[in-house]
């Protein structure tokens, strides 16, 4: 076993494995960029180097200085994780070359995978079932346009290098490919390096499905069972989880057989991913080969009771598989989702800023937390915004749900807005809780899972207001202790006023809806004035840890509740209500000044390109710009019909969020 392992990545996957590396005894090496010099997996290793500036082609992309680092370092095998160099073969020839055990497979056998183009044609020769469409090197628009009319609509078009879903695109008509095409190139070549596509028929509502796979340099190839990945929103998976609620024991046993064959064809070894797609009938076809770690590994991890990152280091080692076929167990049901910090009512944009506030469950033999970040850090412009992966586990499917609602609910984040109410939405979605899903229902049905919240009830509002009252009494009384008169009334600021009984305003606000309510009373016990036709009475108002228990005009309640300065937020077994709480006298005015004439950067990022030049007539919805940000691409367009005022940004130019970059001229 190696003495000393170099991590080749950041946040998460770095944190996990440099975990099992420590279990296992051995030292780490951490590699940063300027923007994660005090990132959690740099504080984490036993030692750490610097590799360049902040975006990935500047540091993380690097693979000579990251070769460098390992060499001056001492380190015995690099660790690529998952996404940037990973399934790079020329890194890991680099690596091999300059005597460093790379933890993955060789890079003759990446070469054969690395490409989709490259591995569905070896699939397809070595008798593996692979969908029909187009691998060839020819890669001219005119040519491509020529292939996708003789695959037939709706087709795929995919970059040939890399995953995660970037650069893929559906397209139903020959008027979309083109456009589609250079999108697809464009972010395929900014986030791997390679703009090579290709092209396949598109299979209408299937479900998607992998099998871990794993060989060793002595021949031996298992696989560890499925992971079902099935409930995706544009091709990012959402929800992961191991069995499969589709298979049946013989698909079972068909798809891993197939699996382990595609793997033998090349010789494979260390932990790789075979990827079907299976049509509603139970056809499955081939799709592509990871040859790195997933994302999703911790579901396998949980079912099996396997550590997968400690099977790399052993077989990377020249170790065998530390089990045969036969000895591989499947118990339970695990399931896995990614917290992420985006706004899914703005289309799942990615956000960024420092995590005010971080609360995640603690961790048990039922809920595991892998996370990169912790309160106080800051998710940057830079890399992908997960927060942290959250993986359950339990006897059975509906268990394992119930334990997953449970750990969503335990969840807080403040500062930068994350996915974590559409997560709790999407583990109650009957299409979900049945599984019944398919890799394009989220798209198809997203209004249905983002549905508009109910208002948010009498007993939801009376709970947002005890839980402020009690924070705010708490804090007060924290205050008076600290001061010079700490048995001053005045100090104590109950609420108590000289021949009346005091009200305190509270403003609250919750999806546009400004609520202000009126509290008399102090310590748990208040009338609230506001909330409904008639007064509500509070009583025995109880606020330990996050656990709230009161009683609203009579009947208990308890709930969960977490406050902090700027909001407060309840959560029942339904689900959780989100409450801004706002200045008593600030009034909410509108934008006297409209917005129709300009078009900001909804965050920050890096201009790719730019299509509006000054005095251009334009349509409505035409595009403008193009921004790159958190490894998306984001499409700016004409809010209204007009003509171009300004182009205040150009291609290779980062902006700020909100910085206006193309003005029209004022309407008559």
């Amino acid at each position: 076993m190696f003495d000393k392992l170099l991590i080749a990545n950041r946040g998460e996957i770095a944190c996990r494995v440099i975990r099992t590396a420590r279990r296992l005894g051995i030292a780490t090496v951490a590699v940063f960029s300027e923007a994660d010099a005090d990132a959690q997996h740099v504080r984490l290793a036993d030692e750490a180097w610097p590799v360049g500036g902040p975006r990935p082609q500047d540091s993380y992309l690097r693979g000579d200085a990251i070769v460098e680092a390992a060499r001056r370092s001492g380190a015995g095998a690099i660790h690529p994780g998952y996404g940037f160099l990973s399934e790079n073969a020329d890194f890991a020839e680099a690596i091999e070359a300059a005597g460093i055990a790379f933890v993955g497979p060789s890079a003759a056998s990446m070469r054969k995978m690395g490409s989709k183009a490259g591995a569905k044609e070896l699939m397809q020769a070595a008798g593996v079932p692979v969908v029909p469409g187009y691998t060839g090197t020819e890669q001219a628009p005119d040519a491509l346009l020529r292939e996708a009319g003789r695959i037939g609509w709706p087709l795929m078009i995919k970059a040939a290098h890399g995953g995660g879903g970037k650069g893929m695109r559906v397209v139903r008509s020959a008027e979309q490919f083109l456009p589609a095409l250079e999108s697809c190139q464009r972010e395929a070549g900014s986030a791997f390096g390679r703009d090579r596509v290709l092209l396949e028929r598109y299979i209408e509502r299937p479900r998607h499905i992998e099998i871990q796979v794993f060989g060793d340099r002595h021949g031996n190839i298992i696989h560890l069972n499925e992971r079902e990945c099935s409930a995706q929103r544009r091709y990012q998976k959402v929800l992961e989880e191991s069995p499969s609620p589709f298979l049946t024991p013989q698909l079972r046993a068909r798809m891993g057989e197939a699996a382990v064959l595609a793997a033998r064809a090349i010789d494979y070894a260390n932990a790789g991913t075979v990827e079907f797609i299976v049509d509603p009938g139970g056809e499955f076809y081939f799709m592509e080969i990871n040859t790195r770690l997933q994302v999703e590994h911790p579901v396998t991890e949980m079912v099996t009771g396997l550590d997968l990152v400690e099977w790399q280091l052993r077989v990377a080692a020249g170790e065998t598989l530390p089990l045969a076929q036969d000895d591989v167990r499947q118990q339970g049901h695990a399931i896995e989702v990614r917290l992420y910090a985006e706004d899914p009512d703005a289309g799942f944009l990615p956000a960024s800023g420092r995590l005010q506030r971080l609360r995640l469950p603690q961790p048990s033999a039922h809920v595991r937390v892998d996370a990169g970040v912790v309160e106080g850090d800051t998710v940057t412009i830079f890399y992908d915004p997960m927060i942290a992966k959250l993986i359950v586990h339990d006897l059975d499917r509906p268990r394992a749900l119930a334990r997953l609602r449970e750990a969503l609910a335990g969840c807080a984040i403040a500062g930068p807005k994350s996915n974590i109410a559409f997560l709790e939405r999407l583990v109650r979605h009957p299409e979900v809780v049945e599984g019944r899903i398919d890799t394009g229902y989220l798209d198809r049905h997203l209004d249905r899972v983002l549905a508009p919240p109910a208002p948010p009830g009498e007993v939801r509002v009376a709970a947002a207001a005890a839980a402020t009252l009690l924070h705010e009494e708490a804090r007060a009384r924290r205050g008076a202790a600290a001061s010079p008169e700490p048995d001053s009334p005045w100090a104590i600021a109950d609420g108590w006023r000289l021949g009346h009984a005091g009200e305190r305003l509270l403003v609250l606000q919750q999806d546009g809806r400004r609520l202000e309510l009126h509290a008399s009373g102090t310590g748990g016990d208040y009338r609230l004035r506001g909330a409904g036709t008639e007064p509500l009475r509070i009583e025995g108002a109880r606020l330990r840890g996050e656990s709230l228990s009161l009683r609203v005009d009579g009947r208990s309640h308890l709930l969960r509740a977490q406050v902090d300065g700027g909001s407060v937020t309840v959560h029942d077994r339904a689900g959780r209500l989100a409450f801004e709480r706002l200045p008593a006298f600030r009034f909410e005015a509108g934008d006297a000044a409209g917005g129709s004439d300009r078009v900001a950067a909804p965050m920050p990022g890096r201009v790719v390109l730019v299509e509006a030049t000054p005095g251009a007539v334009v349509a409505e919805g035409q595009t403008l710009l193009v921004m790159e940000a958190m490894k998306m691409e984001l499409t700016l367009r004409a809010p209204r019909a007009g003509t171009v005022a300004e182009v205040r940004a150009s291609a290779g130019e980062f902006v700020e969020g909100d910085a206006v970059l193309v003005t029209l001229e004022p309407e008559d």
